[in-house]
């Protein structure tokens, strides 16, 4: 996979192959399989970023990410041109939804992608239909693609996450300090890998593994 410049810097972690599937083996056989116009939505911390860098990670040619509610702040007009990728990967729609030259640049966009056969997954919050376009256009456009919710993990899912990051960072994450974890901090997803990461850096600082007496104490330190 080649990115194609633009400042995003895509995580080395973010693959099909650690993806927790839980309840969306329909969805990641979509994407495996390369379906196209494919739009995906959900609660914040259910894997949606994931699965479009997974997307692009997968890719063979050349792969665009692009998160438009990122705080870089993207113009429109940064659009233009990327139907040239593999497969061109849009984060957070519903943050650009009402914005006309947002809508434009989008609806500009997806033309272009199915003139070059060009590969493209769009994430949400929200189904296209439930975001307040202004377009016509562009709302008949992002209605027309195969939408697919992204459903949250349980809990054991969730424990599967954690470990499954924890072997990334070349860490044991025992099943008591995994089950500490989600009994005593946030239970979302991204709470929990975000904390995960942080207490990797704490661990490798005290040169201590992660048990539930070092988690105990770093917790109660922040």
């Amino acid at each position: 996979m080649r990115q194609l410049a633009l400042g995003v810097k895509l995580p080395d972690g973010a693959t099909y192959a650690n993806f927790v599937t839980g309840r969306n083996a329909e969805l990641l056989a979509a994407l495996t399989a390369g379906s196209n116009h494919l739009w995906l939505w959900g609660a914040a911390g259910c894997g949606k970023t994931h699965l479009l860098q997974a997307a692009c990670a997968a890719c063979e040619g050349p792969a665009a990410y692009l998160p438009l509610g990122d705080p870089m702040q993207l113009p429109p007009e940064a659009l233009a041109g990327f139907e040239g990728a593999g497969v061109v990967c849009l984060d957070d729609l519903g943050s650009v939804a009402g914005d006309i030259a947002w809508e434009r640049a989008l609806f500009a966009l997806f033309n272009a992608c199915v003139e070059q056969r060009t590969r493209l997954i769009l994430a949400a919050e929200a189904a296209p239909r439930s975001l307040p376009w202004v377009l016509e256009d562009w709302r008949s456009r992002a209605a027309a693609c195969v939408v697919y919710q992204v459903r949250e993990l349980d809990e054991a899912g969730r424990i599967e996450a954690l470990r499954r990051r924890a072997a990334q960072r070349g860490l044991e994450l025992p099943a008591d300090t995994a089950d500490y974890l989600m009994k005593r901090t946030a239970r979302d997803l991204r709470s929990l890998l975000r904390l995960l990461d942080q207490l990797d850096e704490a661990s490798l600082e005290a040169q201590r593994r992660l048990t539930v007496p070092f988690i105990r104490d770093a917790l109660e330190r922040t």
